[in-house]
């Protein structure tokens, strides 16, 4: 960790009067981290993970490099309708994630606030808008963000969108699934669709997005078995693969890439061992950088990770016969996109399915959604019989992360955890 944070301060020392040299030292070192990811991985880390964090790290280079072919979006953008027209999609959570792993978050959040963003913003979204402003990042040819969960996500791209002068399409989710919401979702895809044939000058095939929605449905067959797998089998992980599956589950979800990956993931899993420690399911986003949470739970024999429920927030099968009518159920009934209750049945069900020893909820700082619900999520899993542990901090900016308080509170929680499995 030394050596990147050595490497990032040159980045950020170089990012304001040269950021052509810190954009091809960032290319360069996602390269590298490509290759080692590749070749000189520890041999704990499962095959099918060394894919996905090819394909994660790909997905970045390519923003990187071929901006031209490249989409800025959030996480719920119908990706699957990008693909038709050859768009690689990089989202503003991954983007800022990886900012955070080249140890440059920083100074991109702080050129966000001095650019006059808010302080209180989520700290994704100022470090996305940090680095949209600078030189470092080419930017892309298209935009496309909805209105799932976060009440900035609108804001913030309607801010790149006047500041970097990149057409960007907004479609506005309704939270109440009804024939009407889902047509009027539908209308909306339907003028994307006009937007990218008139900016990319191709047409639209709806064969070739059918294709797309297959592979999606096939994936996410196969994930629901790995998860049935995971509850009994050992499926070494950290906390870094489990933010990279939201690459294959969500921006990259239908391409042969993601497919490849879950057939792979599945295929692996069956052939491990059966796991006989205790189990953690989380909630929320991943503090991948957390030295402490690394040190306990990465690679770990005694603790594993089973995933997270942003990873299955839609996981229902879609009508290939009417391909945009699916594509609009998929983005009004995603379970970020309904009331907070459906959140906590989710992650009630996956605990139980999964056999969860216990649940770490991670509040966010400046995430209204995870911080607003923390609470009745905690209610709702206590009656049901699952320890749950509430975390504080930032998963992204280190500056907003207590580490000694959160190293405190996680060992008392694994310590109840042992205690019940002693019981």
């Amino acid at each position: 960790m030394g050596i990147i944070q050595t490497y990032g301060n040159i980045i950020k020392h170089y990012q304001s009067a040269h950021p052509a040299v810190s954009r091809r030292m960032i290319t360069a070192g996602l390269f590298l981290e490509r290759f080692r990811a590749k070749h000189l991985s520890d041999k704990r880390i499962p095959k099918a993970y060394i894919e996905l964090n090819t394909l994660a790290v790909g997905q970045i280079l390519h923003g990187l490099t071929h901006p031209e072919t490249t989409a800025w979006t959030n996480l719920f953008t119908p990706v699957e309708i990008l693909q038709c027209f050859d768009l690689f999609c990089l989202s503003a959570e991954a983007l800022s994630s990886f900012w955070s792993g080249f140890f440059i978050e920083d100074r991109f959040i702080d050129d966000a606030e001095a650019a006059g963003i808010a302080p209180t913003l989520c700290s994704y979204h100022k470090c996305f808008l940090g680095s949209a402003l600078s030189d470092v990042m080419r930017k892309p040819s298209f935009a496309v963000t909805t209105s799932t969960v976060c009440d900035a996500n609108f804001n913030t791209f309607r801010f790149i969108e006047k500041q970097c002068r990149i057409p960007t399409v907004f479609l506005d989710i309704p939270a109440v699934s009804t024939p009407e919401s889902r047509q009027y979702v539908v209308e909306q895809l339907k003028e994307l669709i006009c937007a990218l044939e008139s900016h990319t000058g191709k047409s639209f095939d709806i064969d070739q997005l059918r294709e797309v929605l297959t592979r999606e449905n096939r994936s996410k067959e196969l994930y629901l078995q790995y998860l049935q797998e995971k509850a009994l089998k050992t499926y070494p992980t950290t906390l870094t693969l489990q933010m990279y599956e939201l690459f294959a589950t969500h921006l990259a979800i239908g391409s042969p890439e993601a497919l490849h990956f879950f057939q792979s993931l599945y295929d692996e899993i069956q052939k491990c061992p059966d796991f006989h420690g205790k189990r953690i399911y989380w909630v929320h986003l991943l503090p991948f950088y957390h030295e402490s949470l690394r040190n306990v739970l990465n690679l770990s024999d005694t603790w594993q990770l089973q995933g997270f429920e942003m990873n299955v927030d839609f996981i229902d099968p879609l009508d290939l016969k009417d391909p945009l009518t699916a594509l609009a159920d998929k983005l009004i009934r995603n379970i970020y996109n309904r009331p907070f209750a459906d959140k906590i049945d989710l992650v009630l069900h996956m605990a139980k399915a999964l056999r969860s020893d216990g649940l770490i909820h991670f509040c966010h700082w400046g995430c209204k959604q995870s911080v607003g619900g923390a609470m009745h999520l905690k209610k709702a899993v206590t009656d049901a019989g699952f320890p749950i542990l509430l975390l504080d901090g930032d998963a992204i900016d280190r500056r907003n992360s207590a580490d000694g308080q959160i190293r405190t509170r996680l060992d008392a929680f694994l310590e109840l955890l042992n205690a019940n499995g002693a019981a």
